[in-house]
């Protein structure tokens, strides 16, 4: 947080750990050279953070195009990642997220993508984005609007759940289900707390403060958020009951989230 209670961007490229600077500048490369409607390029998670784990940790990265991403330009970007993934050991999987400039600015993303942008996205090239956003609270609006969805995830879930035959499988799906569990209980709790943090486990453990009953779940999920799981048990609980349960205590607390255009 800064001095004047707005969330403070998380990331900084001084921060990248050397093992990963070889990768950061091999994807500046591959962008530039794939992307003519580049309008800015951003880093995100544990890398800009400066607690990436060699080998452990993936490459998370946004790019921002002047106009809406294609078919052709999602393909593009699946063809970096794999050839990152291939090429640099020390990271375990690259994630390339596309959205235009304009959506990442409108009024439906202010509290959702543009909070994303200006507080966990770190600038790698172009113009950063986050000049033309407003600074961001800890309230009950930004948690509604960045994690108020989990109900609509649930089914989904559910079906990738019930079709999955093989460990990897399991363990592919427990990964980001888990993960968005616990965002999704640090974010319940974040107005009355008052602050933020990007850290799973100490999102658990405060989220466990406000709700003690559910903090042994809590705490599984961001286990498994740091090392997947192929339990199908430990799967049907996060999906089939803490995952409901978060839904309707979110709504409860915080409201339904405003609907996206088109969605």
């Amino acid at each position: 947080m800064d001095r004047d209670g707005t969330i403070a961007r998380e990331g900084s490229l001084d921060r990248v750990p050397a093992e990963f600077a070889p990768v950061i500048d091999a994807l500046r490369v591959r962008v530039v050279g794939t992307f003519v409607r580049l309008h800015s390029a951003y880093l995100y998670g544990s890398i800009p953070r400066g607690t990436a784990v060699p080998g452990v940790s993936d490459l998370d990265v946004l790019l921002a195009l002047h106009d809406e991403p294609t078919d052709a330009d999602r393909r593009e970007a699946s063809r970096i990642e794999d050839a990152l993934d291939r090429e640099f050991p020390q990271i375990n999987g690259a994630g390339i997220q596309l959205a235009s400039a304009r959506t990442l600015l409108s009024d439906a993303e202010r509290h959702d993508g543009g909070f994303f942008v200006a507080c966990l996205c770190t600038p790698l090239l172009g113009d950063d984005l986050a000049e033309h956003l407003p600074r961001y609270r800890p309230t009950s609006l930004l948690a509604r609007e960045t994690n108020g969805d989990l109900a609509t995830l649930l089914p989904g879930w559910r079906l990738r759940a019930a079709a999955a035959t093989t460990d990897h499988e399991r363990r592919t799906l427990s990964r980001p289900v888990s993960r968005r569990l616990v965002r999704t209980g640090f974010t319940l709790i974040m107005p009355r707390w008052g602050g933020w943090t990007s850290d799973l486990t100490k999102s658990a453990e405060l989220f466990g403060h406000y709700y003690p009953e559910r903090l042994g779940q809590m705490r599984t999920a961001a286990a498994t958020a740091r090392e997947p799981t192929a339990d199908p048990a430990i799967l049907k609980m996060l999906i089939d009951d803490l995952g409901p349960w978060l839904a309707a205590e979110y709504t409860a607390t915080h409201g339904e989230r405003t609907p996206r255009p088109g969605a």
